[in-house]
């Protein structure tokens, strides 16, 4: 039983970084392809379109951090505050239903990314290799 427990624990934390970060690259490559509407969407909710490269340079670059597991500890913890400011700035209008849950997806998340924070990357990850 031993052995089946830490192959489950030895998978699950790379499958995991997986799931958490691909949902950043992704987003990041979305703001890229579609640069003006994201930029026009930020002016909208009052936040500078400025700081866009930064949010894609934190998304795409946060986010493969975390699936490779490479200074995990550090990206997930700028991921997490990443994910509170963002709620808070974009989707903390509670009288609309889809932005209670886009709230709540968020702060999901940075708890998500503070778990990485407190237990690491595991075993299967570059900040393990690179010693």
């Amino acid at each position: 039983m031993f052995q089946l427990t830490h192959t489950i624990q030895r998978f699950s934390a790379p499958l995991g970084r997986f799931l958490i970060g691909i949902l950043f690259v992704q987003a990041g490559l979305g703001k890229v392809f579609s640069y003006a509407g994201t930029a026009d969407y930020m002016l909208a909710m009052g936040v500078p379109s400025i700081l866009l490269p930064l949010v894609i340079i934190a998304e795409l670059g946060g986010g493969l951090a975390v699936i490779f597991g490479y200074h995990t500890r550090i990206a997930a913890f700028a991921l997490a505050g990443f994910c509170v400011l963002t709620a808070v700035l974009f989707h903390a209008d509670f009288s609309d239903t889809t932005q209670m849950i886009m709230f709540s997806k968020n702060m999901a998340l940075a708890g998500g990314f503070l778990f990485l924070v407190a237990h690491g990357a595991g075993a299967l990850s570059l900040d393990n290799k690179v010693k």
